[in-house]
């Protein structure tokens, strides 16, 4: 794959090595953010390296995360997950750490995806579900194109109840 597909000026797009376990077991492990990715347990490090050595195929597995580096920082990741090579589309989620958030850094990390998608997989769209109150996912996400083209009422249960989850979709022109 050609390297640069996957890079910026600073941010970098890389496969999940072993070396990251222990990142990733930070990062799934914050309860803060298991609303959103529906986690309801924690990840133990056999978990995460056999994650890491098996499911790294988006044919196979229909997933692929990528783990995004700033200056050579890890600061977060970025999956595909539901790829449908019949229907030319796939679901695509970023998370960025929290010392990093607000920075621009997942612009450029959903930009190269997006290229990613066009140029090397051949999609035809892009979508992701967001919770309504999630106000930075939205405008990220819409900021690059993404189009809300539907609501998923009481989507996602929660402890105070249940949210509402907008359905947002790319379709990527020239595919």
């Amino acid at each position: 794959m050609n390297r640069r597909m996957l890079s910026s000026d600073n941010i970098v797009l890389r496969a999940v090595e072993p070396k990251d376990i222990g990142i990733l077991q930070k990062w799934e492990n914050d309860t803060s953010i298991w609303k959103i990715s529906q986690t309801l347990a924690p990840f133990s490090e056999e978990t995460l390296r056999q994650y890491i050595n098996t499911a790294q195929d988006i044919h196979i597995h229909s997933q692929i995360r990528f783990i995004i580096d700033y200056n050579k920082i890890s600061i977060g990741t970025i999956d595909l997950f539901d790829y449908d090579p019949v229907n030319l589309r796939a679901g695509v989620g970023v998370m960025i750490d929290s010392a990093y958030r607000g920075k621009g850094y997942a612009k450029v990390a959903l930009e190269l995806i997006v290229n990613y998608c066009k140029q090397i997989l051949f999609l035809r769209q892009i979508y992701c579900n967001i919770t309504e109150d999630n106000v930075p996912s939205i405008r990220l996400f819409e900021g690059l194109g993404f189009v809300r083209s539907g609501m998923k009422k009481d989507w996602i249960r929660i402890a105070e109840g249940y949210q509402t989850v907008g359905f947002y979709q790319l379709i990527l022109d020239g595919t």
